[in-house]
């Protein structure tokens, strides 16, 4: 609907004894039209395309992109095989399938959690000693 359209529906509002009107249109598009004391509200539940949602739509592609190691298992996180050591892996570290990217602690178990692909590391989802459920996202390989 062109707003030179919405704009005759106002008016046309104005002139009659109409109080309100529901207007659904065959694209999805939702017009009400109530009056009030003074004026007539127009609400168009209609979305379009933004700044910020194409913005939101650019990340959605990057995400594509992104390949998700999951957690095989419930357990506690660790980036690091000690406290005094070093993380397996940081953001923008490369990586290469079968390198060690944590550990998940599991009934007293220690578990290496391995990557299955070559890469790039885009972001760890957990920081040490967090918990993590069966099939969390833990890390995000580009």
């Amino acid at each position: 609907m062109e707003y030179n359209e919405i704009k005759q529906l106002i008016t046309d509002m104005e002139n009659s004894n109409l109080e309100e009107i529901h207007i659904e249109l065959a694209d999805g598009t939702k017009l009400n039209m109530k009056k009030a004391q003074t004026a007539v509200k127009v609400v168009e539940n209609k979305v379009e395309e933004t700044p910020a949602i194409t913005n939101i739509l650019q990340d959605t592609k990057v995400e594509e992109n992104l390949k998700q190691i999951t957690s095989p298992m419930v357990g506690t996180f660790y980036s690091k095989p000690s406290t005094t050591a070093e993380p397996f892996v940081k953001v923008g570290d490369k990586v290469k399938k079968g390198d060690v990217l944590c550990i998940i602690e599991a009934m007293k178990l220690m578990n290496e959690i391995e990557s299955d692909v070559d890469g790039e590391i885009a972001e760890i989802c957990y920081q040490d000693e967090d918990l993590v459920e069966y099939g969390s996202v833990l890390f995000k390989i580009r």
